[in-house]
């Protein structure tokens, strides 16, 4: 699909339509342009939350704040390094 834009003076576009529905974008989402030598790509970013659940927590942590998390694995790498 290719579909084209007009950018404003102030370097605004408008995603046409047929590109919104096909990225499944919505109001508030955030996209990315990759620079290519000939042109640019745009991408829906992903949404963390959406993420959620994917990755295993051990039981020893479930619940646990992540802040702590981090602290006590920053902790036991510097003691692994000595």
């Amino acid at each position: 699909m290719q579909v084209g834009a007009t950018m404003t003076t102030k370097g605004q576009l408008t995603v046409p339509k047929e590109v919104r529905e096909a990225l499944g974008l919505e109001a508030g989402d955030r996209v990315y342009f990759t620079v290519r030598e000939h042109g640019a790509i745009l991408t829906k970013a992903p949404d963390f939350l959406d993420l959620a659940g994917s990755v295993p927590v051990p039981p020893e942590l479930r619940g646990v704040p992540w802040r702590r998390v981090r602290q006590e694995t920053w902790r036991a790498r510097a003691s692994d390094r000595g």
